[in-house]
């Protein structure tokens, strides 16, 4: 099966974080025998790379026999929906389902009609990919798959915590609090990560927090295993793998209640979900840095490592291909075949368009 992965977010090399969860996925596949190849959509002028991809897409359909694109986010969706030769999975991730929040709780207009244009596409891909119950919601009425992002089980493993901070050079006697995330990103939420820390350095002059965004993820997990808990205060997530990271890693930490994070969470001890209080967090801080003990998270997240949720990824290709309903697969004419196909009364059945006049 060669499946072609198209996504406008993956790592750089002066931001090595930048959607890897999208590389992440891709090389598991890979390693489960799947012929994977990436468009990675990316221009210097932002307002062009939407645009383009179309035409982007449709030169790699005609020079190479693809059986199936995936996309990342439903905003490349809608451009690998620009085709009907070849069948449509997308990946959706968070805000293009629910819509992006302001750190003043409010969705801007033009968010709302992004996700609701997704939510939309949603019902005329051959199937869709969410990262929680909650995202699966919103789209009820299309065939959905709830498959969180995984974890590579490989990379982010328990180290010693003194080892881990000889290696990044940190101070063996501090309190270290973890804030995973770009500070400037308000879903985030980081005031309310450093206003908890705040509140604790006046008691305890050894807290003090970390911020580490843009870091590769061999880096990311020392972190991790150096640290003495996350702080996670975000507004909103469809599944965030900061949390399953965090958990493979044995980390504690304090998160609020967003997209599967109670689900995955669970009863795992040493890791506290609250409401964005900075009282409540700092408490529960102080509760994990009294104790130092580190969690049970790795065994509770053994279930979404890489070769695991690779083999539910590839469930859903199959089932795609399987109610291709007589297409041909991985053949390709020329550009101009890349019709419309036209639809029945189900959104997501198709049928042969009606024969062209003569």
């Amino acid at each position: 099966m060669k499946v072609l992965i198209m996504t406008a977010i993956y790592p750089t090399v002066d931001n090595p974080a930048f959607g890897s969860y999208v590389r992440t996925q891709s090389e598991s596949l890979q390693r489960a025998g799947l012929d994977v190849e990436m468009l990675v959509l990316s221009h210097r002028h932002r307002k062009l790379i939407y645009p383009l991809a179309i035409f982007q897409l449709r030169e790699r359909l005609a020079c190479s026999a693809v059986d199936l694109v995936h996309a990342h986010y439903g905003l490349v969706g809608l451009i690998a929906r620009t085709q009907w030769k070849v069948p449509v999975v997308v990946t959706y991730h968070g805000s293009d389902i629910l819509g992006s929040i302001t750190k003043y709780g409010k969705r801007p207009l033009v968010q709302r009609v992004i996700a609701s244009a997704c939510r939309v596409l949603a019902r005329h891909v051959d199937a869709a990919i969410v990262q929680s119950d909650q995202m699966a919601a919103k789209i009820r009425k299309a065939k959905v798959h709830v498959i969180p992002h995984e974890v590579d089980l490989d990379v982010f493993r328990p180290t010693d915590r003194e080892q881990a901070r000889a290696v990044l050079g940190l101070d063996s006697g501090k309190r270290y609090l973890l804030f995973a995330a770009n500070p400037r990103v308000e879903v985030k939420r980081f005031p309310l990560a450093k206003a908890a820390a705040n509140a604790l350095a006046r008691h305890d002059t050894r807290v003090e927090m970390l911020v580490v965004s843009h870091e590769p993820q061999t880096r990311l997990a020392l972190y991790m295993s150096a640290c003495d808990a996350l702080v996670f205060p975000s507004f909103q997530e469809g599944s965030p793998n900061i949390v399953k990271q965090a958990m493979a890693c044995n980390l504690p930490m304090v998160c609020t209640d967003v997209g599967d994070v109670r689900r995955v969470v669970g009863s795992t001890k040493y890791c506290y979900i609250c409401n964005p209080c900075t009282d409540e967090f700092a408490a529960k801080l102080a509760e994990i840095l009294a104790h130092r003990n580190r969690s049970n998270g790795r065994e509770n997240i053994r279930h979404l490592d890489s070769p695991a949720v690779a083999r539910r990824v590839i469930a859903v290709y199959e089932e795609v291909l399987r109610k291709s309903d007589g297409r041909v697969i991985a053949k390709r004419q020329d550009s101009s075949s890349l019709l419309p196909a036209w639809y029945s009364d189900d959104a997501n059945e198709m049928r042969e368009p009606p024969a062209a006049n003569k």
